[in-house]
């Protein structure tokens, strides 16, 4: 069986052009951006991930959440307001702060960046996890986040990448634990010579041929499916395009793409996705050949249909987190620079985090479990 060959896309001029002042001001984004994350990884994370873990991995994930949430909320204030991206979201509205495990499509390098966007607008913005390439918890700074935020590191095979996706997962079942859990199927981000790829393993297997989407992969997504199960309320289906052309993460921070991100969101019930392995894997390719038809649309149309279900971030709340932001960071700095203990407890926050984020370590919760135990004895005693 033969399958129509992809054409080479052309190379399109960038939304904005790259002028002094653009590169200016991307360069001041990306420090306040590190330095922000540098001050809040190394102050916060002691008291929040470690001394309020050994009391339990709910009062810490909670406080790590509204802490880090602040400081991700930068990154859409960047997006939409300062790079001036029109970001349109279609389908389904969703509920605020609702338990999820949301499949996306993997366009480029920051799809999952954009996300962050919806996020937002949920109230949820802390509460995002990854599964993601194990090699990116080593990059500095960056990677300490990803490990604070209880990302998920994969080695991209399945014998390894299983028991790490049940451990981290099994800590994840409480439905007081907010979660929006996000899993990319396809496992690497789409590129012309991949989907060909693709589409020559799905033709050898049987399986559909997709033009705009790779084939996914069903093992992660099905194990995700069958620890959390019992705590979801519901699967978050998204499909990203790009308007003009993908961007990468440097286009993003100078701000000269995308002029647009168009957001598709299908909320689908919990209950309505099947049980057993067979039926979910089939279920999830079925979910990618409507993400592919979606996509062919969105060439044809220029946009997804139902647009306008999520308002524009408010100019005045990015603003005021911004300050809060800053203004933490200003105080800490201060201390640092100021007095000896600061840059001793500086110098053990990195030692720690560089160690804990590469090992993949987190304290266990002891009082949290002797709490547990202790109510357990108690509701015996009392039957």
């Amino acid at each position: 069986m033969e399958f129509q060959e992809i054409s080479v896309s052309v190379k399109k001029s960038k939304h904005f052009p790259l002028t002094p002042f653009r590169i200016i001001r991307g360069v001041i984004c990306l420090l306040v951006l590190l330095s922000t994350a540098f001050v809040f990884l190394i102050y916060f994370v002691p008291v929040a991930a470690v001394l309020l873990r050994f009391f339990g991995t709910l009062y810490s994930r909670k406080v790590v959440s509204l802490l880090f949430g602040l400081w991700l909320g930068l990154w859409p204030f960047l997006f939409e307001k300062i790079n001036e991206t029109n970001v349109i979201f279609s389908g389904d509205h969703v509920p605020p702060k609702e338990r999820v495990l949301l499949i996306a499509n993997h366009r480029t390098e920051v799809d999952w960046m954009y996300l962050w966007n919806l996020a937002l607008r949920k109230g949820c913005l802390g509460h995002i996890k990854y599964l993601l390439k194990k090699s990116l918890m080593k990059l500095p700074v960056f990677g300490w986040g990803f490990y604070v935020l209880e990302f998920i590191p994969l080695e991209r095979k399945w014998v390894v990448d299983e028991q790490v996706i049940r451990q981290m997962l099994s800590t994840f079942t409480n439905p007081q634990d907010p979660l929006w859990l996000t899993v990319f199927p396809e496992g690497t981000d789409y590129t012309e010579q991949k989907c060909k790829r693709s589409q020559e393993f799905a033709t050898n297997k049987g399986l559909p041929v997709l033009k705009n989407v790779l084939l996914p992969k069903t093992k992660g997504f099905y194990a995700c499916l069958e620890i959390l199960r019992s705590s979801l309320d519901a699967v978050y289906d998204v499909t990203i395009a790009y308007k003009n052309q993908c961007p990468t993460f440097l286009d993003n921070a100078f701000g000269v793409d995308p002029s647009e991100v168009h957001i598709h969101v299908r909320r689908i019930p919990f209950d309505k996705i099947p049980a057993s392995e067979k039926e979910a894997s089939e279920w999830l390719v079925e979910t990618f050949q409507f993400k592919d038809k979606l996509l062919s649309d969105f060439i044809a149309n220029g946009h997804f249909p139902s647009e306008g279900t999520e308002k524009e971030l408010s100019t005045a709340k990015c603003l005021v987190n911004l300050i809060i932001v800053m203004t933490l960071t200003g105080i800490f700095m201060f201390f640092t620079y100021s007095f000896i203990w600061g840059k001793f407890y500086v110098g053990f926050s990195c030692i720690y985090l560089a160690s804990a984020a590469y090992f993949n370590f987190r304290p266990y919760p002891i009082f949290g479990s002797v709490n547990e135990r202790l109510k357990r004895i108690l509701r015996m005693k009392s039957q």
